[in-house]
């Protein structure tokens, strides 16, 4: 038996037209910092809510400027309706090691809202060299 040298290349790529239908689809769920970012910056206004799903306390350490707190535990419709109106939801959590924004991602979907969640969170955006606000 022959060991693989090019771990990379032994699986073979998927068929294009599978492999842009998966990647179509992973843009239809998450969205990433550097776009975030880009999107707050707009004079017209980023077309989102972004939720910082975290701690009150984690939120108040620093966030993502323009982000209401909203830990994915308290996600149900008394307090999304204190919220303003959305036409999609944006989520994070504090980062690649965090399934909060998972939960409120799924809450979210579950109570029937559009929904897509920052990759890389906060760990993410300091990544990018994007600055939070306290």
């Amino acid at each position: 038996m022959q060991i693989s040298t090019n771990a990379v290349a032994d699986v073979p790529a998927a068929p294009p037209e599978a492999a842009r239908a998966h990647f179509a689809s992973l843009l239809a769920y998450e969205t990433d910092c550097w776009d975030v970012h880009a999107a707050l910056e707009r004079a017209e206004g980023p077309a989102f809510l972004l939720l910082d799903v975290r701690s009150p306390e984690r939120f108040a350490s620093g966030h993502v400027p323009g982000a209401i707190n909203l830990p994915h535990g308290r996600i149900n419709e008394r307090n999304l309706a204190q919220l303003p109106a959305a036409d999609l939801y944006v989520v994070y959590c504090a980062g690649p090691h965090c399934n909060g924004a998972d939960r409120a991602a799924l809450r979210l979907a579950e109570l029937g809202r559009p929904v897509k969640k920052m990759i890389g969170g906060v760990t993410g955006w300091r990544d990018e060299g994007f600055e939070l606000r306290r």
